[in-house]
């Protein structure tokens, strides 16, 4: 099938992405099952909020630690290969973890070690599974088969949280985390069903693992579009952060809302994430990558500002309402602009150099995330929670700025926008 024809006919009718988007689907609903059981499963160890942090933590230290690195071997590798075995791995540990909580074998500390080498496995298998989709459609297809994955996480960031208290609720916090290892069994049984013709695999050893590491360093902030365009993704990535943690003490403190009423609020990032991710193909086409992701990160910041802008005297559902206005047009700016930038920066980026660019930036957005979650709640702190929320627009206002000030604001999703055309030894 052609490029072209691929893409009239419909992602779906592309040979393989149907079982990449069911297996992306599933697993995503699992994920945040066990976000909720292992923090309820923590409480039930008699664990401390500290220790529900350095649960969380574990999960996110192997991108931290070991990002760069493991983008470099999997660009070595087959792809699918690694794909199933991460998700078989990360099936036999959550498994693990629910017969130990059930036999009373389960303590803290080793809760953190398997918590970690999930965190290992996701890394890992992250980084194959974003590389992989450019070899199963056409890269002209790409935005399309982003907005679809984007349509299956807003879903899940919407009902997600309501199914994952439920199975906590009715079958406890060890079993609902087998909910999610069954999840990535139908994830690795759906992608090993892809046919695939992949180039061989290169070998591990050599003392080469540095200067790959270097180049794909290179390749993402030295490349005109793509460097401001990571930039500004670390920048939103921090100040999201900081809006996250001042936007849930806001709510549950200073407006004095319910877990429920909060729930609600949240929701409607998933609503509008939904409907954004729906038009995304068709906006990125008209306007182009950069002036959509441009759009749709002052759309952003406008949902922002408006949360930032309740009175600290509303409560209850008016409360809630209001900030429920703010989630929507967040939601709507996140998934105009998630496929958008996804799909230009994987159809530019050469296939060898795929995995390295996707794990390059995640890792450093995984550390701003680090340091704006406590940044958010020293501002708040400090100078109270709606004066953090306002600094979170500051910094978007500065991210986007970057954005609209570089070449980036020219990207396209066009043919010539290739890895042909742009090698890294063309790039400037």
């Amino acid at each position: 099938m052609s490029a072209t024809g691929g893409e009239r006919s419909g992602v779906f009718r592309v040979p393989g992405f149907a079982s990449y988007w069911s297996a992306y689907t599933v697993s995503a609903f699992g994920s945040y099952v066990t976000s909720l059981a292992l923090q309820v499963l923590v409480v039930a160890l008699d664990g401390s909020a500290t220790d529900v942090g350095l649960v969380s933590a574990a999960r996110w230290a192997p991108y931290l630690v070991l990002g760069l690195v493991v983008g470099a071997l999997v660009d070595r590798r087959r792809r699918r290969p690694i794909v199933v075995g991460s998700d078989l791995g990360r099936f036999l540990l959550l498994a693990a973890i629910a017969v130990l909580g059930w036999i009373g074998w389960l303590g803290i500390p080793l809760l953190l070690v398997l918590v970690a080498l999930v965190g290992l496995l996701s890394l890992t298998g992250d980084a194959a599974s974003q590389a992989l989709l450019p070899r199963i459609v056409p890269r002209t297809a790409l935005l399309p088969a982003h907005a679809r994955t984007d349509q299956s996480d807003a879903v899940a960031q919407t009902t997600g949280p309501l199914v994952a208290g439920a199975l906590v609720s009715l079958l406890g916090a060890a079993t609902a985390v087998v909910v999610d290892a069954l999840s990535y069994l139908f994830s690795a049984v759906a992608i090993a069903r892809i046919r695939l013709d992949e180039p061989p695999s290169r070998p591990l050893a050599g003392a080469r693992l540095g200067h790959e590491i270097a180049e794909g360093l290179r390749w993402v902030y030295r490349h005109r579009t793509l460097g401001p365009m990571a930039v500004g993704t670390h920048l939103w990535f921090l100040f999201n952060a900081v809006f996250g943690t001042a936007f849930v003490s806001f709510a549950l403190i200073e407006l004095g809302l319910d877990a429920f009423q909060l729930g609600v609020a949240l929701a409607g990032a998933g609503v509008a994430g939904l409907i954004g991710s729906s038009v995304a193909p068709r906006i990125g086409r008209r306007w182009g990558a950069g002036r959509a992701v441009i759009a749709s990160n002052l759309v952003m910041g406008l949902g922002w500002a408006v949360v930032a802008a309740v009175p600290s005297g509303v409560s209850g559902w008016l409360a809630a309402g209001l900030l429920c206005c703010g989630q929507l047009l967040y939601g709507l700016g996140l998934g105009l602009s998630n496929s958008n930038e996804m799909a230009y920066r994987q159809a530019l980026t050469p296939d060898e150099l795929q995995a390295r660019t996707n794990t390059t930036i995640r890792s450093v957005n995984r550390a701003m995330i680090v340091v704006g979650a406590p940044l958010g709640g020293v501002l708040a702190t400090a100078l109270g929670y709606q004066a953090a929320v306002w600094i979170a627009v500051a910094g978007l206002v500065v991210a986007t700025a970057i954005l609209a000030l570089s070449p980036f604001r020219y990207a396209r999703h066009a043919a010539s926008d290739t890895a042909a055309s742009d090698s890294p030894a063309s790039r400037p």
